[in-house]
């Protein structure tokens, strides 16, 4: 338990009607005894009707909710103050709080402690924050099954599988006269395995859903200038993103947006047209064109159908031939018979979902997500696929007859990686990275 009291505002600090201040701490019931006017008995899921002092100063009417360890979100004392939204009001608690023991929170510390506390694990712990910064549906679904223990549930089968195999080794080994333990054959431990690395691989399968649901795509709209970009993005977005003029080199920065395609986040970057005769503020535009490029995961090559192709669209072509990349022919309403190959379009008239359908089978997604757990950062990823990998070097050493206490030494790095996905292992050294995260007041 730690012994400390921390105090942050959980909501947005913005004026608002009401405000959040949360306060967690073994001792901070003695903190509440010095701040507020009543004289309460302590018990858990209470709220009481009051007022915040300092000495003989009233400073707000609030509510106050106690909880009391460890059914509490952090597992330890804690109480949270409902007071009127105004940031000076707020500002002015926290402060009292400050003066009478407690200390301001850091970034996720209460999350922080209730993982630390064993109230919830990794997965939870970063599904808060992933259900905080959610920008669609499908992305706070996957956080509230992650909330809710179904990811973890999932890890955990997983766990069990391996420590099952795990531990009849080592009753074979220290205990092989023990009559009722299962004898570990090369066959039956061949067996055990492929059926644990076709469950591993089916959820890295399904991550990759996960991960796109999360982080999306990251799409650069290139192509020279003048072709229909910014027209193009703005098409995509459904809003007036980008200045749209018929003056070549408008676009002179990366413009940025992000719009949602059934599930699918694009993140969306249109780039400053490349060509040769471009002033100097253009060349500073056209190389992060050119970083953009290597960092995107798709391409939106965009050539003018009202034109013949030149030197330029071929140079272009050639730029990104080694990139996911699909040719968009945009401007069909000058050109409805040109030879261009490629996705046609009308940016101008809104005319892409031809493009948007080609966009979804480029990157191998559709709309099959059916409420599930599913594993969406690259932590949890890398982590599965180290334990994947530790699996598969055992599964080798059996079939090289290897003595079967040595091939536990895989079975139990990949166990290790398993209890890192869940934070079961190394606590303090992963909270410091991952908390730091949060927001202040989670």
């Amino acid at each position: 338990m730690i012994n400390d009291t921390i105090v942050a505002l959980a909501t947005a600090p913005l004026e608002s009607a009401i405000g959040v201040i949360r306060v967690s701490g073994e001792e901070c019931f003695i903190l509440l005894d010095k701040i507020f006017d009543k004289k309460i008995k302590i018990e858990g899921h209470k709220t009481y009707f009051g007022n915040i002092v300092n000495d003989d100063e009233i400073i707000d009417e609030v509510l106050i909710t106690t909880f009391v360890e460890p059914r509490s979100f952090t597992g330890e004392n804690s109480f949270e103050i409902n007071c009127h939204g105004g940031l000076f009001i707020i500002n002015k608690i926290i402060q009292t709080c400050i003066k009478y023991g407690a200390r301001l929170a850091q970034r996720g510390e209460f999350s922080k402690r209730a993982y630390l506390n064993g109230k919830m694990d990794l997965i939870q712990a970063e599904a808060i924050n992933d259900m905080i910064r959610s920008t669609s549906e499908e992305e706070s679904k996957l956080a509230v099954l992650s909330l809710k223990g179904k990811t973890s549930n999932m890890i955990n089968e997983v766990k069990e599988k391996l420590l099952s195999i795990i531990s009849n080794i080592e009753v074979n080994i220290d205990y092989p006269e023990y009559d009722d333990a299962e004898i570990v054959t090369k066959e039956s431990a061949k067996l055990k395995l492929l059926e644990l690395r076709t469950n591993i691989k089916d959820i890295l399968k399904d991550a990759k859903t996960g991960k796109l649901i999360k982080d999306g795509i990251k799409v650069a709209i290139i192509g020279k200038p003048n072709v229909g970009k910014s027209s193009l993005l703005n098409s995509l977005l459904k809003e007036d993103k980008a200045i749209v003029t018929d003056i070549a080199g408008t676009t002179r920065d990366i413009v940025e947006g992000q719009v949602n395609l059934d599930g699918l986040k694009l993140n969306l970057l249109d780039t400053a047209g490349i060509r040769k005769d471009a002033d100097n503020i253009e060349k500073i535009g056209i190389e992060k064109t050119l970083k953009i490029i290597e960092e995107a995961d798709l391409i939106l090559l965009v050539l003018d159908a009202s034109r013949e192709l030149d030197e330029e669209d071929y140079k272009l072509k050639e730029l990104v031939k080694n990139k996911k990349v699909i040719t968009v022919v945009n401007k069909t309403e000058l050109n409805k018979e040109n030879k261009i190959e490629g996705i046609k379009i009308s940016a101008k008239n809104n005319e892409i979902s031809n493009l948007i359908e080609e966009i979804k089978k480029q990157i191998g997604y559709s709309y099959n997500y059916e409420n599930k757990p599913l594993l969406t950062n690259s932590r949890q990823i890398g982590l599965l696929e180290a334990s994947l990998k530790n699996i598969e070097n055992g599964l080798k050493e059996v079939e090289k007859n290897t003595p079967i206490d040595l091939v536990s030494i895989d079975l139990m790095n990949a166990l290790n990686n398993i209890n890192d996905i869940l934070g079961n292992r190394s606590k303090t050294d992963l909270s410091e990275e991952i908390f730091s995260r949060f927001c202040l007041g989670k």
